[in-house]
């Protein structure tokens, strides 16, 4: 199995290096033939505005949506959720995201740079105790359709209790950026949901 991570904008090398601690042959993803070579893909932080602009520009918008609506697994960390999204609030009116989670996403929700923060979270299908999260100009979910899972919220402060994990079969998102821990629990959880996507695909 080969993951790839989207090279377009963001924290490309952090994730590469996460699934690399990993033990998965991980590789950057720029252009549609390098997304025909992966079987999974994940989808860095960064700014989802320049991440759309350019996506469009490298001709992988299209192509990114047929894989995600074909059942390629794939996980957004911050802005990687915000392209996940079906709906962004707060958006630019030219950002087009990549879709396939049915969710609201509240665009830089907590705040500007400067409000960036570390929280508490708690999720609910990874076992070791709550994750010491950090937010950037992180977005939150506002809500979600019914096939959506919801696996974490901040569990204190002022933004308790607002969605900031969610699950939709084999697509997963988070607000904040497990890849600046080194906390690999959420990268394994997720190439666990890719193999077993590429296990029920082969059966």
């Amino acid at each position: 199995m080969i993951i790839g991570v989207l090279a377009l904008q963001g924290d490309t090398r952090e994730h590469l290096h996460a699934l690399a601690e990993l033990d998965v042959i991980a590789r950057p993803v720029r252009r549609p033939e390098e997304l025909d070579s992966v079987d999974a893909l994940v989808i860095p932080g960064g700014e989802s505005t320049a991440m759309s602009k350019l996506a469009i520009e490298f001709g992988m918008t299209e192509p990114l949506r047929k894989r995600l609506a074909g059942g390629m697994p794939a996980y957004g960390s911050c802005a990687g959720m915000i392209m996940l999204a079906g709906t962004i609030l707060d958006g630019r009116p030219d950002q087009v995201p990549f879709g396939g989670i049915d969710m609201t996403v509240r665009r830089n929700a907590f705040g500007r740079q400067v409000d960036s923060f570390e929280g508490t979270v708690d999720i609910s299908d990874i076992e070791g105790g709550p994750f010491s999260a950090v937010f950037i100009r992180a977005p939150w979910v506002e809500e979600v359709g019914p096939d959506v899972q919801v696996l974490g919220r901040v569990s204190d402060g002022a933004a308790a209790g607002r969605i900031v994990a969610v699950r939709q079969q084999h697509l997963l998102a988070t607000a904040f950026h497990p890849e600046l821990t080194g906390d690999l629990r959420v990268h394994r959880y997720f190439v666990e949901m890719a193999r077993e996507a590429g296990q029920t695909t082969e059966g």
